[in-house]
């Protein structure tokens, strides 16, 4: 893999972390019109949880590049958006959080983990489309 394969990698990365902590951000603050903070932030340090939401928006732009490839299949960039948002929506079950009680709260949690990585998706299309960011050559 060349170095600017891995420059290409760290743009897509970049634009993925960045993406998805607004989304999650704007998220939060809807939810805490609607909900208690105490009850969004869930006990964890809010800056915690955006440093979680950038990773996790990192790691998803580089491995959507990587997934998508030059190809046009719509079933790769809904499968990896689908993967990301399971993943992370249904981690407070693993975790054996006082939230399993709540299944109105997973189910929000859940979808709302879709909706900011499906956002994120976009931003890396458009991205991808504009050249700013190049899709992955094998």
């Amino acid at each position: 893999m060349s170095n600017l394969e891995r420059i290409e990698s760290i743009k897509a990365g970049v634009m993925g972390a960045v993406s998805f902590t607004v989304a999650y951000l704007l998220a939060t603050l809807v939810n805490s019109l609607s909900f208690s903070v105490a009850v969004v932030f869930l006990g964890v340090s809010p800056l915690l949880k955006l440093a979680i939401a950038a990773l996790s928006g990192f790691l998803f732009g580089i491995t959507y590049r990587y997934i998508i490839r030059s190809d046009q299949n719509s079933h790769l960039k809904d499968g990896a958006v689908l993967a990301f948002g399971l993943v992370r929506g249904l981690a407070p079950i693993e975790s054996g959080s006082f939230l399993v009680d709540d299944v109105w709260w997973l189910s929000f949690v859940a979808v709302e983990s879709l909706i900011c990585f499906a956002i994120a998706r976009v931003c890396l299309d458009f991205a991808i489309d504009r050249r700013w960011i190049n899709p992955f050559q094998s």
